[in-house]
């Protein structure tokens, strides 16, 4: 038993070794399930513990072991683990969807609607109707359209006494759901107690005919209507009816056969896609220099004025004049974010505190931001005098005073040469500046096919079942898509196909899924909200060109009680480069507009004009129709990602340790070197170093060599796939539940206090640590500034005798005489070093810092 144990052990070994030596710090779990494979040992093992003694593997049998193999190199080693249920599974899927109708060609597709499977639809435009006959007492008619095809029933809206009404309003049913061969266009009379019957139409569907994109469309023709017995009545009626696709220009502002479910208008508008565009933001800058002639209310003490401007929602003021008078001077930058088209004016009021909590105004004056100069460039804007104008109340009513004129000196003007910031630099979807006059020409075209979503989950609940209604956002620049809204589907199709111009490739593509809630009033009850089910980011420049990604992203939402997948969309990307030297050029260019180098805005500048940029996006995209909604547009554009999350800090940490990993591994690689562990290695190593030293105009050449090599050694390994939302980056899957309740607190916080003053604890104790760390970096600072400060006389001479031997050796030294040296000392052999520090270390750790002088 034991020897055909180790026999087929050492047989195994000879498979995984190989293996091992290619695999550095990865884990494999190796797990015998069927016992009957090891009737020739004598004994079921069904989980093996392995383990590496110089080149013998041997093996305990157990039962009930579940066996972990880490290498470290080819060293192994075994950890008892407890069994564990699969993972979810987070993973992007390549999918092969026939998409265009199979007409491909290698990667590129040869047909318009080309990233989308082709859906086909039953289109019918109810163009007009004449020479209806009267149907009430009066002899008028309230003419109304029904088009029904088996279960499905459209209608038109109805006009009032109107014998010749026009409605040109277009119907469309899925063929997928076609339940019956005959189309029935019915036109009646809206009446009190029941509609009166006018006449009718009929279409076989079978003799419909087709129409593709870019056929024109198809002309309407008069048809004349029959009553129930197909006898021919007064009226026509003028129709179009063809079988076309999702391509149809008809299609985005169809009634389709699903809003059959939809109560009321505001529901059909809700469901239906749209593309909007962002407004036009720029940075407004308000230089306030001074005022002259105030005139304080209180003659008899010295003001203490300041100037507070409003724009919108936005207020910001100046800090209190140090000249104390009625002419008191700034010169200070007050940053705003304005919108076109400019609805409001820019509000400036000269303030006087005269108490803690109360402010006396000393003038006011409104300036309408069409007239404000526009500024391309950091060329200076010509300053401007305004007059204040002071309002005063008399019997309830605010008048103006003109008494004296007081005026303020300021220079404004809209910024065009930033890039408003309404999104985060890392995943920016737009960099250019606001000056459409400084654009560049577009370097090529994204195409995006939003095919598909499927496992969604229930978003809310409606006649006792969970359900879904869910539609698509996607957000590239200043232009936003909205797809329909599917209802009461956890497998939605949408296949529509959106394009942008692409002016950088270092820009990140967003599309988001949302359950809609105001199809069935959701407006009526009051604070409804659409539920976010996950979103996705795609970066164009980890894109090939023209290459045609199909891909099953999968939807990850993060919850109070963890991360969830919520389902997966199906998407298909293309990014096409109209002159590849073009973006190869882009490279070169600073990835932000110039004036944000040469005036360069604060920190805190940039986070409170994003935020407001955020607002005033979010607030003109609600008002268009249908609306996006505010939860949709903070939720695209990452609002609140800036707040304290214990499990953001984490993943950042554990970022900059595995981006320090390389340089850690150089570092342990070397002292291998050094310490002679490997001693062909080391050999070789000094060769490398004497030839380095001898030619060193070969230093420069080899390292770039070097990278080169790499470089094409890893091309092989180069991703094949789209990045996607990474659930272990983020630490996303193992952060605590009491981290994630933090992380979706409300700001001010809304939990009770012992978990405040918990958390507050932790947050005290991290930040201690983070303390330990500057204070040592301080530390170590100024011990290299007191090798000269002479705070250590007796130290400060040492170093300074030093460096005067130390110059004249290697003045009269050859460079690479003392090189060769340096290098031999420190490659020396372990026999020839101590385990004591070194005399340079001993010296510098010994030099004062200042932490003696802190309290």
């Amino acid at each position: 038993m034991r020897a055909s144990t180790q026999f087929f052990f050492h047989f195994l070994s000879l498979i995984l070794k190989p293996r091992l030596e290619r695999k550095i710090r990865s884990k494999v779990i190796v797990k015998f399930i069927s016992p009957t494979s090891f009737k020739k040992f004598k004994r079921a093992v069904d989980f093996v513990k392995l383990k590496e003694r110089r080149n013998c593997w041997r093996a305990k049998p157990r039962i009930g072991i579940r066996v972990v193999v880490r290498f470290s190199r080819v060293s192994l080693f075994t950890k008892m683990m407890p069994p564990r249920p699969p993972p979810e599974d987070f993973a992007l899927k390549e999918t092969k969807p026939h998409l265009g109708g199979g007409k491909v060609s290698g990667d590129k597709l040869t047909s318009t609607y080309d990233l989308v499977e082709q859906m086909q639809y039953l289109y019918v435009r109810v163009v007009k109707a004449k020479d209806l006959p009267g149907k009430d007492v009066t002899g008028s008619c309230d003419p109304y359209v029904e088009v029904k095809l088996g279960n499905y029933l459209g209608k038109t809206r109805v006009f009032e006494k109107k014998s010749n009404p026009e409605w040109n309003q277009v119907f469309a049913f899925s063929k997928d759901r076609l339940q019956a061969s005959l189309l029935e266009v019915t036109v009646k009379d809206k009446d009190v107690v029941k509609d009166d019957f006018i006449g009718k139409v009929f279409f076989d569907l079978n003799e419909i005919p087709k129409r593709v994109p870019p056929d024109s469309p198809l002309a309407p023709q008069w048809y004349r209507l029959e009553d129930r017995q197909g006898n021919k009545v007064k009226g026509e009626l003028m129709l179009a009816v063809w079988m076309g696709t999702q391509a149809d220009e008809a299609f985005p502002e169809a009634w389709h056969s699903d809003a059959a479910f939809v109560s009321g208008a505001d529901g059909l508008a809700n469901m239906r896609s749209k593309v909007y565009l962002s407004p036009k933001l720029w940075y407004l800058r308000v230089n306030v220099i001074e005022a002259q002639d105030l005139q304080p209310g209180d003659k008899g003490r010295y003001p203490e004025v300041f100037v507070k401007a409003v724009l919108g929602n936005q207020a910001l003021r100046t800090r209190i004049s140090q000249a104390r008078g009625i002419n008191p001077m700034w010169n200070e930058d007050l940053m705003f974010v304005a919108a076109e088209p400019f609805e409001e004016p820019l509000i400036l009021s000269v303030e006087d505190r005269v108490a803690p909590n109360k402010d006396e105004v000393l003038g006011r004056c409104a300036i309408p931001l069409q007239y404000v100069d526009r500024r391309l460039d950091h060329k200076v804007v010509n300053s401007r005098w305004f007059n204040l104008e002071k309002h005063i109340i008399v019997d309830g009513e605010k008048k103006k005073e003109i008494k004296f004129a007081s005026r303020i000196h300021m220079r404004i003007c809209l910024e065009g040469g930033y890039h408003v910031l309404d999104e985060s630099t890392h995943y920016s979807s737009d960099l250019r500046p606001t000056a459409k006059q400084l654009w560049k020409s577009s370097i090529g075209v994204l195409e995006l096919g939003i095919l598909s979503a499927h496992g969604l989950m229930p978003m809310k609940t409606k006649d006792g079942r969970g359900t879904t209604d869910a539609y698509c956002v996607a957000k590239y620049g200043q232009k936003w898509v909205r797809t329909r809204t599917i209802i009461d589907s956890f497998a939605p199709k949408w296949n529509e196909q959106y394009t942008w111009e692409v002016f950088d490739p270092c820009t990140v593509i967003t599309i988001g899924v949302f359950d809609n809630c105001h199809l069935h009033g959701g407006d009526k009850a009051g604070g409804a909200k659409d539920n976010k089910i996950g979103k996705v980011r795609i970066r164009l420049s980890t894109l090939e060109t023209d290459r045609v990604y199909t891909h099953s992203y999968p939807l990850l939402v993060l919850h109070p009680n963890g991360v969830k997948k919520m389902g997966e969309i199906h998407l298909a990307v293309r990014f096409s480069c109209s002159s590849l030297l073009n973006m190869m050029h882009m490279y070169s260019h600073p990835l932000l507009p110039k004036m944000h180098y040469l005036h360069p805005l604060t920190v805190s500048q940039l986070d409170s004009l994003r935020h407001q940029a955020t607002q005033i996006v979010s607030m003109r995209l609600g008002r268009a129709e249908p609306p996006l909604r505010k939860e949709v547009v903070e939720y695209m554009l990452d609002v609140g990602s800036h707040m304290w999350s214990m499990r953001r800090s984490k993943a950042n940490f554990f970022r900059i340790m595995n981006v320090l990993g390389g340089l850690i591994a150089v570092g342990k690689w070397f002292d291998q070197i050094c310490n002679w562990k490997n001693p062909i290695t080391t050999v070789l190593i000094h060769i490398l170093f004497i030839i380095l030293v001898l030619y060193p105009e070969l230093i420069l050449p080899t390292i770039f060599l070097y990278l080169f090599l790499i470089g094409v050694w890893y091309y092989r390994w180069r991703p094949r796939h789209p990045p996607h939302m990474d659930t272990r980056l983020s630490h996303a899957d193992s952060a605590h539940p009491d981290e994630l309740d933090e992380e979706f607190d409300t700001f001010p916080t809304s939990r009770p206090s012992d978990i405040v003053r918990m958390r507050y604890d932790r947050l005290r104790s991290i930040a201690g640590r983070i303390q330990t760390v500057v204070g040592d970096l301080a530390t170590q600072g100024e011990r290299f500034q007191s090798l000269l400060s002479w705070r250590d006389p007796r130290a400060t001479a040492l170093f300074v005798i030093f460096c005067l031997v130390a110059a004249i050796i290697l003045y009269v030294t050859p460079f690479q005489v003392v090189a060769l040296l340096a290098g031999f000392y420190i490659l020396r052999h372990p026999r020839f070093r101590h385990k004591l520090p070194s005399v340079p270390l001993n010296f510098f750790r010994r030099l004062p810092a200042r932490t003696d002088s802190m309290l």
